[in-house]
């Protein structure tokens, strides 16, 4: 049975997959913690490019008889020219226990990793586990909605503008603020903006942090023309249903796009950096997305996280699992 200490096991291996991230794309970023009398004997995180997995890393050279495996997504039962099924190294390493923190919606493992594992004798427990289901964020709204999972970044006033009425934007937020976006691009696959953004600012949109400059995420454009070399167009926010090997997407501005994937229901999670400022009769941060009344604004989102950078005050918030309809524009 599931305690508190096998709930922050789990929370440490989710914490541990976020080293997986974006290298493992398209495989999902998973971490493993091998624990003995509550020692750490061995841990591992799926590697570039997808392999090895977590379990192989964390069983590599460890004797792991008696032990108990903590890992973050179930183990996968499909053979692979890449490598054995985590499922079966599992089953043949002598572990005593294995709790696993999110089933997997692959249907070549759903149930089959843990089946296989449990067939070899060792108690396998599943636990509700939310740290591991939001590590492996992408890889779920992949599977389960045929999509990357999607962050909308917002640097703005306390008035609502992400710059000044002739356009001026540079800067809004400040430089604690603007490494934090940084590094979340590094975390994410591909990263967008509008036509409008783009030909107005010819962004850069790569990451600027010593050591993790080669982590600049592939750049997308939201347009119906041409987009220019470097830059691959997306015609539409449903478009992105096609990013079949991407797991993570952020859109980076401005306005119309920001409204666009709102409108579309395409927003997971919003970053919302705000500035001690007030501009007054600014650009705002959001156009109109496509609410009727005013009560289809509520209940739509959750504040997981509250954070200040420097002067600035980061919040997030996470989508509702069931978002109220909004009429058509």
């Amino acid at each position: 049975m599931a305690d508190s200490a096998d709930r922050r096991w789990l929370a440490a291996a989710a914490r541990l997959a976020a080293r997986a991230r974006p290298l493992s794309r398209p495989n999902p970023g998973v971490g493993a913690i091998i624990v003995r009398d509550g020692v750490v004997i061995s841990r591992g995180w799926t590697q570039g490019g997808g392999r090895p997995h977590a379990e192989a890393v964390a069983l590599s050279g460890v004797d792991a008889r008696g032990a108990t495996m903590y890992v973050t997504l179930e183990p996968c039962a499909h053979v692979s020219v890449r490598g054995p099924a985590c499922a079966d190294l599992v089953a043949a390493s002598g572990l005593a226990r294995v709790v696993i923190g999110c089933g997997d919606p692959d249907p070549r493992t759903a149930g089959a990793g843990i089946a296989r594992i449990r067939g070899a004798g060792i108690a396998v427990e599943q636990v509700d586990c939310p740290a591991s289901r939001a590590s492996l964020a992408g890889y779920l709204a992949q599977r389960t909605k045929g999509r990357p999972h999607v962050t909308l970044k917002l640097a703005m006033s306390l008035d609502g503008c992400i710059a000044r009425a002739d356009g001026e934007s540079q800067w809004i937020t400040g430089p604690e603020a603007r490494a934090h976006t940084h590094a979340m691009r590094a975390q994410s696959d591909a990263i967008l903006v509008g036509g409008g953004t783009l030909r107005a600012d010819n962004p850069r949109l790569d990451v600027r942090l010593p050591g993790l400059e080669a982590q600049s995420p592939r750049r997308l454009v939201l347009t119906h023309g041409a987009a220019p070399e470097g830059w691959q167009p997306i015609a539409s926010p449903e478009a992105i249903h096609g990013l079949h090997d991407d797991l993570y997407l952020f859109v980076e501005g401005g306005a119309g796009a920001a409204s666009a994937f709102l409108r579309a229901g395409l927003v997971d999670r919003l970053l919302l950096y705000r500035a001690p400022i007030l501009i007054g009769g600014g650009r705002p941060g959001v156009g109109d997305y496509g609410l009727s009344a005013l009560a289809q604004a509520h209940d739509r989102w959750h504040k997981t996280d509250q954070r200040q950078l420097g002067k600035d005050t980061l919040e997030i918030y996470e989508a509702n699992p069931c978002l109220p309809a909004l009429s058509p524009l």
